[in-house]
């Protein structure tokens, strides 16, 4: 480990790379946006997939992913096909869809497409909730990070961490964040995949990628020592790999600011290509993130480390920065990955909070308490929820509740539970009316905190809706809740369905 004078250059770098984000951000800076960070400026399939990757690099991305390979290995693979194949279906089933739709949020979109204030209230509330949780586990990296850097408890660390977070969004400006973005992932993509580079390099492993390099680390461990990490169903079922898998994808399709994405492009075509650039982005850091897991192990185990169980498992959102130092990188290196797991964190947050702010000032605010209020009255009240949901995640985070890729998989589950069987009958059967909606979402929050609320009570419960994934049996239930009711009440007008027909499903532009 390295002592704190050391970590003087690590912290140099971190601060180094996002003073550059603050001058990216300040050189785009606009004090007038309608939507808080919704409405940008257009940049492209590409840029548009760049947007999308470093909005979704995460802790989650960054540190989780290779937190759950360490300690359960085969498991990670459900975090990785899951999350990329949402991306699968969100390019097939709903991408240009939404963008022919041409509403700015996701409450936006079901408030319109269902004709229900009410609606749109529950769909404002639920994506709130999401970024309160998706949120959560981003500030447990942030806390890490910083508590490491510091060397404070982690408490302090999420305070100290989310200070500088606010000031950075700050700084950088809303539109700032959104225009900076394909720098942002090429700083992500460096700082992440050039220390496994030198990694595998230095452990003897086919370093020009490494991605493919550490199978033979796999085997190693396996033969070595022992330890199986590509067992299948070793510390999961069967049922739990799956339920987890396509939770994941079910999330990632109704992710709302993920959603937003597709509104800022110019055509459908764009927001197609943008998908798909998007996931090969994402890809090139999910094929990377076990390998930091296998190699810490390996490392670990030549080196004669053991830990007990609980204390691997509180060490594991932390085994990338870990496997770096334990396997001698240069500190200037670590430090790179430190500021690229940062960079992950404070981007992912920065467009959480911008939709959980949108939310409250464009969809709660202005669409329902006060429809004359005035764009500079709209901003003052984004800029006040984001505030106030910055320190209620900093106060909520100060105790999380498990590791940081199971507090998003809530995030996901609940995504999946509600907001994607509403855009999916949305965008593919007009007879959905705001009736089945509004019971189908309220199933789905149920659904989604049914272990928590009822497992101690109904065992079954636990076996077929855990909390980290529920969607596998709970979106089938919701979609089926929003159909029988919409088929029992009022059928939608006669205008959005003709909407729907002519030109969401009409002949593409």
């Amino acid at each position: 480990m390295i002592d704190s004078v050391q970590k003087i250059i690590p912290m140099l770098i971190i601060f180094g790379v996002l003073i550059l984000f603050v001058v990216a951000g300040l050189l785009y800076k606009t004090r007038e946006s309608s939507e808080y960070g919704l409405s940008g400026r257009y940049t492209g399939s590409i840029g548009g997939g760049a947007a999308i990757a470093s909005n979704w690099m995460s802790a989650a991305s960054f540190l989780g992913i290779a937190g759950i390979s360490y300690l359960y290995g085969y498991l990670a693979l459900a975090y990785v096909i899951g999350w990329t194949g949402g991306y699968v279906l969100l390019l097939v089933l709903l991408a240009g869809q939404l963008r022919r739709f041409g509403k700015f949020t996701a409450p936006d979109f079901i408030g319109e497409r269902y004709e229900s204030s009410l609606a749109r209230l529950l769909s404002a509330i639920i994506s709130i909730l999401i970024t309160l949780i998706y949120s959560m586990a981003q500030f447990k990296g942030i806390g890490i990070i910083f508590a490491w850097l510091l060397g404070v408890e982690y408490i302090k660390g999420v305070i100290i961490g989310a200070v500088i977070l606010m000031a950075y969004i700050i700084l950088s400006g809303v539109m700032g964040v959104a225009k900076s973005q394909k720098l942002q992932y090429f700083v992500l993509i460096v700082t992440f995949i050039l220390p496994l580079m030198l990694l595998a390099y230095k452990l003897g492993y086919f370093w020009v990628l490494p991605q493919f390099g550490y199978g033979r680390a796999i085997t190693d461990l396996s033969t070595e020592f022992g330890i199986n990490l590509s067992s299948p169903f070793s510390h999961f079922n069967l049922f739990q790999w799956t339920a987890l898998c396509f939770t994941l994808m079910f999330g990632t399709v109704g992710l709302p600011h993920v959603l937003s994405r597709f509104y800022t492009v110019s055509n459908i075509r764009d927001a197609r290509w943008s998908v798909v650039w998007g996931l090969f982005f994402i890809a090139l850091i999910y094929w990377s993130a076990p390998a930091y897991a296998v190699f810490g192990r390996l490392i670990e185990a030549r080196n004669g480390i053991s830990f007990p169980p609980e204390v691997s498992y509180k060490m594991a959102d932390i085994v990338v920065l870990r496997t770096a130092l334990l396997g001698g990188l240069p500190i200037w290196i670590v430090g790179m990955l430190a500021a690229g797991a940062v960079s992950a964190t404070f981007f992912t947050v920065a467009g959480l909070l911008m939709t959980g702010a949108a939310s409250v000032s464009y969809d709660i605010y202005y669409r329902i308490l006060n429809p004359q209020a005035s764009e500079s009255k709209r901003m003052s009240v984004a800029k006040g929820a984001t505030l106030f949901l910055a320190i209620l995640v900093t106060i909520v985070s100060i105790n999380p509740p498990g590791l940081i890729a199971e507090i998003a998989a809530v995030a996901f589950a609940l995504a999946g539970n509600t907001i994607f069987p509403a855009f999916l009958l949305g965008i593919w059967w007009s007879g959905t009316n705001s009736h089945g909606v509004i019971s189908g979402m309220l199933t789905g929050l149920l659904i989604t905190f049914a272990q928590p609320l009822l497992g101690g009570y109904l065992p079954i419960v636990n076996i077929f809706f855990p909390f980290t994934a529920s969607a596998l049996c709970g979106a089938p239930i919701v979609i089926l809740v929003m159909i029988v009711v919409s088929l029992f009440t009022k059928p939608p007008s006669v205008e959005i369905r003709r909407f729907l027909a002519e030109e969401v499903h009409g002949e593409v532009q």
